[in-house]
């Protein structure tokens, strides 16, 4: 079979971030090699304790995987008698040599002989095995097409070597395994990451396991169960992939039923394949219960949070209150603590939550319902705490009665964003950088005349939006490389600009369609969301190295933070009006406020 991703060697280096431009590519699931393992802990702010990240994927015994891994490809990983996992869930998994002398780019025709010559003339031939093609009568096409050769085969078209598009039908069946085929694992993340643009997982899940059970039948019981027990492994391999790759599909119930079901089925007929299937079941089991201790402790501290700051109109008596100085008054301590929150709360973005955010009911599928449920709760929480991080900011700033104070805490947030950036850290250090030019924040003249921007500028033209953020895309690239060469714990940090990646993968997907004219899905599309999200799930996989301070981490996601019209009137009074607008704009939130704390 031809590779299936179409990434290899069409992408350059990156931007040198020091000195060193030849730097490999982040991983992902378009290439073979070990992934970052995941952060064992997220706990910081002793509201919670999970006991492993949802991601950090057990191993099982060592009877049960591979042990010997190619440092170029992943072998194939076979169950001789065993449960098999791969290490990496995301690295490419080759065909085996008996798939290599069988197979070609078509899953109708994976007993199919296909040569291409040099004239682009491609010939088949079919074998005898009654698992040969399912569509032995469609005619394999292949044609000069530009620089290279696109080719048909049944309801799937490649080009280059590379699946380009294809019917859902012909997509959904080149997902499931026989005895002697298994999907490439590009392909098996691609298609479960954005499948869901087209129909629901439990649907996609029922009719991959319905076809895999069914072309084992032949009508002799005998037969059908040893074929069944030989093919048993491959399926298991595909459910492990999937459980453990998009977890948060099995909240629903009827993924469970179907899960529990296969479980039963496989019972019948291999005992070691059984054995992998209830251990599978056990560690998802485990992920989504550390999920919803994570999401509970997320809503108790938002809750925390959600307390007004002391009264505005008592702003003298505000010296009592804890400011981040009395905290935490090392940038580079508060840098790295923000970094534990962000590292924490990547880890439990599923990718699935990127194609949800925009997924719409396709109008040739009938789904009803969960389209409308867009299950993004983690990917949401992750966008609030940008946005309170920027009001915490902002409100530290305002609190001050002193200008002398003010402008300590701003070169203070200026340092700790210089820090971030340093670290790799970008969330925050843009979140820094936008709490510091809210309008509370940049009208207060008098107290930024006491500080050097020098810093700050540059940080500014570091996130700078012209030219679609070249600046920062170009610094982002020169962390991933800085991380793919890393000698330190330190050095394997990115954590981008979430509103930005989110951005990228709306346009994305907004800018392509998703179906072709004939109906076929576009393939090359979900070949590109695969890649974004395939890099995401390697930056966040990586553990924060930095020893956690507890007392500060309360503070940072617990400490009230002020409204917008708040922010707005501390200003004030920290630096009165300058105008009759602004006057006017003061004693209307005056009135408004005083209004609402009679209410409350």
């Amino acid at each position: 079979m031809p590779p299936t991703t179409p990434y290899t060697g069409k992408f350059g280096s990156c931007a040198p971030y020091s000195n060193n431009n030849n730097h490999p590519q982040p991983h992902s699931p378009y290439r073979s090699g070990t992934a970052p393992k995941p952060a064992k802990e997220n706990v910081y702010n002793g509201a919670y304790s999970v006991a492993e990240n949802p991601y950090d994927i057990p191993q099982p015994h060592s009877s049960y995987r591979s042990s010997s891994v190619s440092s170029v490809t992943a072998k194939e990983h076979h169950y001789t008698g065993s449960c098999v996992v791969s290490e990496n869930p995301y690295s490419p998994q080759p065909c085996s040599p008996r798939q290599h002398s069988t197979s070609c780019p078509g899953r109708a025709y994976r007993h199919t002989t296909s040569t291409a010559t040099s004239t682009a003339t491609t010939t088949t031939s079919s074998s005898g095995s009654e698992h040969s093609c399912r569509n032995n009568t469609a005619a394999t096409k292949a044609r000069l097409y530009g620089h290279g050769i696109t080719a048909s085969y049944g309801e799937m078209c490649y080009h280059d070597n590379s699946l380009v598009s294809a019917s859902l039908e012909a997509l959904i069946q080149h997902l499931v395994p026989t005895v002697d085929y298994y999907p490439d694992r590009s392909y098996v993340f691609t298609f479960l990451l954005s499948s869901r643009l087209f129909l629901h997982p439990y649907e996609l899940m029922t009719r991959v396991c319905h076809l895999c059970v069914e072309q084992q039948r032949s009508g002799d019981a005998l037969l059908d169960k040893i074929r069944f027990r030989e093919v048993a492994p491959k399926l298991v391999q595909l459910l492990t992939e999937w459980t453990e790759t998009f977890p948060y599909d099995f909240r629903d119930e009827r993924m469970m039923r179907c899960l529990k079901d296969m479980t039963h089925h496989v019972a019948r007929g291999d005992e070691y394949s059984w054995r992998a299937m209830q251990q599978m079941t056990q560690r998802l089991i485990k992920r989504l219960s550390a999920l919803g201790q994570y999401e509970e402790a997320v809503a108790a501290l938002n809750a925390v949070a959600a307390e007004r700051p002391a009264s505005l109109k008592s702003k003298q008596a505000s010296g009592q209150r804890s400011d981040v100085l009395s905290v935490c008054d090392d940038p580079f301590v508060l840098a790295q603590q923000l970094t534990h929150i962000e590292l924490d709360r990547l880890s439990f973005i599923g990718p699935e939550e990127f194609i949800q955010t925009f997924a719409m009911k396709d109008p040739l599928e009938n789904h009803k319902g969960f389209f409308r449920k867009r299950k993004t709760s983690n990917l949401e929480a992750y966008v609030n705490w940008f946005n309170r991080l920027s009001y915490l900011v902002a409100t530290e700033i305002c609190m001050p009665v002193k200008k002398k104070h003010r402008a300590r805490i701003i070169e203070f947030f200026i340092d700790v964003a210089q820090e971030c950036f340093n670290i790799g850290n970008f969330n925050s250090l843009m979140a820094i950088i936008t709490g510091m030019n809210m309008s509370p924040v940049a009208r207060l003249k008098k107290t930024w005349s006491k500080v050097n921007t020098d810093k700050f500028e540059i940080l500014e033209h570091q996130m700078d939006p012209s030219s679609n953020f070249s600046n920062y895309r170009t610094a982002l690239r020169g962390a991933t490389q800085r991380s793919e060469t890393a000698h330190s714990s330190q050095e394997k940090i990115v954590i981008p600009f979430f509103s930005l990646l989110i951005k990228d993968i709306y346009f994305l997907n907004e800018g392509c369609a998703s179906r072709l004219a004939n109906g076929h899905i576009n393939f090359e599309k979900l070949w590109e969301l695969a890649k974004q999200v395939s890099e995401f799930l390697v930056w966040r996989q990586v553990i924060c190295p930095f020893d956690r301070d507890r007392r500060i981490l309360q503070y940072l996601v617990t400490t009230p933070v002020f409204s917008e019209d708040e922010l707005h009137l501390a200003s004030y009074e920290s630096e009165g009006p300058e105008n009759n607008m602004e006057k006017d704009s003061r004693r209307s939130l005056r009135s408004s406020l005083l209004h609402r704390e009679n209410r409350s």
